[in-house]
């Protein structure tokens, strides 16, 4: 059984995820269950500072929503506005305004915090 100690390296990682995936079964308020606790919350650590998961860009996050839901492009004509809207946003040649991402917040449940971020808008070649 592996000993809980920092995560320091690759090999370390991996020595603890491996032990993770052994002890993932184990009953309840056993020993080999504390272990596995101790052992998931060193690797959340060593991952959030090694392999840190960056957010999507807004229009990508609206993207997968939609084919992930099954929706299309018209699905969001309540949310954004006209159709034009739509395309424009999702073509990068307007820029999501607050109240469009409140509203696709609560109605498609995308984290604001993707929705806010900072993201290039195409050239306008007129």
């Amino acid at each position: 059984m592996l000993k809980p100690r920092p995560i320091r390296t690759e090999a370390d990682y991996r020595a603890a995820l491996d032990e993770i995936e052994r002890l993932f079964d184990a009953e309840p308020n056993t020993p080999e269950c504390n272990l596995l606790e101790v052992l998931t919350t060193l690797v959340e650590a060593y991952e959030q500072q090694h392999h840190p998961i960056v957010a999507p860009e807004p229009i990508d996050a609206i993207l997968y929503y939609l084919e992930s839901r099954g929706l299309s492009v018209n699905d969001l004509e309540p949310i954004i506005g006209s159709l034009g809207q739509v395309t424009d946003i999702l073509n990068r040649q307007q820029p999501l305004t607050l109240e469009m991402i409140r509203r696709l917040h609560s109605s498609l449940g995308i984290p604001a915090e993707v929705l806010i971020q900072p993201y290039s808008l195409m050239k306008n070649s007129a």
